[in-house]
């Protein structure tokens, strides 16, 4: 386990803990987020969801929608708790591994914008002919966006630059590493159809995530849940149509 998988936990573990003793459960990155992109489906079985922008001025605010309810796709699996979001599992609900066709459920931190075209944005990726997002768990570079020439020709990987739904895209921090194999290469990106699900990730239409690359920008968090664990975030989660925070 690395570093920054180690403090994720931790972080994650200390704000369940205070948040239980306050009697809410309010995570990190959520606690301390001002914008939020709401993804939330009827089952972890489906791939399909809705998304809905939120800002708030400060954390003790209560959140503002920004615009409409609107359609998303998940992994065609569905999706699964995420790597750090374990504890939030009820019953039989499955959990995230590499390689399951599912997008992980949990709350994590969206990082730098990417696409085939340049761009001035700070932190941006360009995506190139080389680039890779390394999927392979005996990789050192595993859930992490390289080149071939630096990880080889042996390791598997997902070329970037042939993957036409990540002409446009955002980072999401998602820390599983080569321990946990539970998952990589997490991104929100643009979709094939409206009816093609992902592969693990969030789909838009393309003019959502041109839209979503800003409002991401000064820093977002992305959650990612089943409406029936709405509930086991009480207090924390904006009203939304057809949930039950």
């Amino acid at each position: 386990m690395n570093r920054r998988t180690t403090v994720f936990i931790a972080c994650v573990t200390s704000a369940l803990a205070t948040a239980s003793a306050l009697g809410q459960t309010c995570p990190e990155p959520l606690q301390s987020a001002r914008r939020l992109v709401l993804v939330t489906a009827e089952n972890m079985e489906t791939s399909a969801a809705t998304v809905q922008l939120f800002e708030r001025a400060s954390p003790a605010d209560a959140w503002r929608p920004l615009g409409p309810v609107e359609p998303a796709l998940l992994g065609r699996a569905g999706m699964a708790w995420g790597y750090g979001f374990q504890q939030l599992r009820q019953g039989g609900e499955p959990l995230k591994i590499e390689g399951d066709k599912r997008t992980p459920s949990g709350i994590y931190g969206i990082g730098s914008s990417f696409g085939f075209a340049a761009s001035t944005q700070p932190g941006y990726i360009q995506i190139k002919d080389e680039t890779v997002c390394v999927d392979d768990p005996v990789s050192s570079a595993y859930n992490t966006i390289t080149s071939r020439a630096v990880v080889g020709a042996k390791v598997h990987v997902e070329n970037m630059r042939t993957n036409t739904p990540y002409r446009r895209g955002l980072v999401v921090n998602y820390p599983t590493n080569v321990a946990t194999r539970a998952g990589s290469c997490i991104f929100i990106h643009v979709q094939r159809s409206a009816t093609n699900p992902t592969t693990g990730c969030v789909a838009l239409p393309e003019a959502r995530v041109v839209a979503l690359q800003d409002f991401a920008e000064p820093g977002a968090v992305l959650a990612t849940l089943p409406q029936a664990a709405l509930s086991r975030l009480s207090g924390c989660l904006p009203q939304i149509a057809g949930g039950k925070p």
